[in-house]
């Protein structure tokens, strides 16, 4: 490697771990402003803090990763461009792509991490961080987080087998509201209820309170009640968690494993674990496309100096989340292609960059 390969690649490496740095202390001080009277309220240990301090950090850094590399590269290219060394690099007869090198170099490095941090890193810290705020932060009636969870769990040899809940507590493993339901063909077998529902970890079976059975005969109903009763149903708590709370917790065997399970069921409606799933791959991929657009965008020398470039990052960065956020929502709330919906943000910037890159080379 040639001493500018190592000079731009150091200068990468270090304006983004800086920028890391400077932003991360930020939405730290931020966060604890706005719940630092909760914490002593609630008389949260301070150990248990540094943890949920230490889980934000990683959730933090992983959300706005692109955004924290694209200006990061963009500052320090436009240093160089404003010293006019990218010019004396160019002239010694170096041409634009292999000038590129360090910055694809760059860009493998920061991909390796974001792909290693996908997979096994943010899963935990994003459980860390969500059970922390429902457990901590939040009144009662928010750490239900979602209402109307309605899943199939069970499509085989043309039995069907059908789960509601009101809602669902995932820290106390309770749900309320319950309904099972088993159906051979069009015809329904039985049906359970209960007005509450709670796992047990150890025996892994369910308490259900207020549990009524009605099973459907060829004359006449069999009705059963009781005021508790231990069941075990084929069925796991995750199948009740709200699905994107879930979704960002598992790992990456978890989450294919989970789909795999889901498709058996014959359960169309992973859609949500899809997205979670592909932008395991696709978000470092985008590092050599924003990459190679900030270098694009800020390696030419302009008239309002490095504001201008960095103007022109911050648009661009937030034009490539707001893509991010929308075709990801439109694949989870519809019947869009998630695998589509993910990379359409890499597509069009791709496309994007190599006209920057093209118009740049002249």
């Amino acid at each position: 490697m040639k001493i500018i390969d190592k000079y731009i690649l150091k200068r990468y490496l270090g304006t983004f771990s800086v920028m890391l740095l400077m932003f991360i202390p930020i939405g730290i001080v931020i966060d604890v402003s706005e719940k630092v009277n909760k914490m002593i309220e609630n008389k949260i240990p301070l150990k248990d803090i540094l943890i949920y301090y230490g889980d934000f950090t990683i959730y933090f850094a992983n959300l706005l990763f692109p955004i924290f590399l694209f200006l990061s590269v963009i500052w320090f290219t436009s240093k160089l461009a404003n010293n006019t060394e990218i010019i004396a690099i160019l002239s010694s007869g170096i041409s634009f792509n292999r000038f590129l090198k360090p910055y694809i170099i760059g860009a493998t490095v920061v991909s390796v991490f974001a792909l290693i941090m996908g997979f096994f890193l943010v899963p935990s810290a994003s459980k860390g961080f969500n059970d922390f705020r429902y457990s901590n932060l939040k009144g009662n009636s928010q750490t239900r987080e979602t209402n109307d969870i309605y899943r199939q769990i069970k499509n085989e040899n043309n039995v069907s087998e059908y789960i509601y809940v009101s809602n669902y507590n995932y820290l106390s493993k309770t749900g309320f509201n319950f309904t099972f339901e088993k159906s051979i063909g069009n015809k329904l077998q039985y049906k359970v209820s209960a007005s509450r529902i709670k796992y047990d970890e150890k025996t892994k079976s369910y308490t259900l309170y207020n549990y009524k059975k009605r099973t459907i005969g060829k004359l006449n109903d069999i009705l059963e009640s009781y005021e508790k009763k231990i069941q075990k149903y084929n069925f796991e708590p995750d199948d009740l968690t709200p699905v994107i709370y879930a979704a960002e917790t598992m790992s990456i065997t978890e989450i294919n494993d989970f789909i795999d399970k889901e498709r058996d069921r014959g359960n169309s409606n992973i859609n949500t674990y899809l997205v979670v799933l592909y932008k395991k791959y696709s978000l470092p991929v985008s590092a050599f496309i924003l990459t190679i657009i900030a270098v694009a965008v800020s390696a030419m020398k302009r008239r309002g100096g490095m504001g201008v470039n960095l103007a022109i990052g911050i648009i661009i960065a937030f034009t490539f989340i707001f893509f991010d956020k929308v075709f990801g929502t439109i694949a989870e709330k519809s019947s869009f292609s998630p695998l589509l919906a993910v990379w359409i943000p890499n597509i069009v910037f791709g496309i994007l960059a190599v006209y920057l890159l093209r118009n740049a080379k002249r």
